[in-house]
């Protein structure tokens, strides 16, 4: 599933298709996340570089399912699977 992009309207990125690319607005995990505690994945993401700012864009999708997929931040290159990437908000 794809969405239409506004300019100014932050969305996840684990709804960006394939050649998105963008910056980071912020990280916003919910609570009801499944798996670790949000503040362990916020973490995780932060130290990956997916900081506030940072230039992303999306190189690859998985082929079943469309996950995981792989990201380009700042220059390195992370695989996330989408529910991850769903605490990434970009504009």
């Amino acid at each position: 599933m794809t969405i239409a992009v506004q300019p100014d309207q932050p969305f996840p990125l684990g709804l960006a298709a394939r050649g998105y690319a963008g910056s980071i607005h912020r990280i916003e995990v919910s609570e009801g996340h499944p798996g670790l505690p949000a503040i362990e994945i916020e973490r995780r993401l932060i130290e990956l570089g997916f900081v506030e700012g940072a230039t992303v864009s999306v190189l690859h999708e998985g082929l079943f399912g469309r996950d995981p997929i792989a990201i380009r931040v700042n220059g390195a290159t992370v695989a996330l699977r989408r529910r991850e990437a769903m605490a990434i908000l970009t504009r």
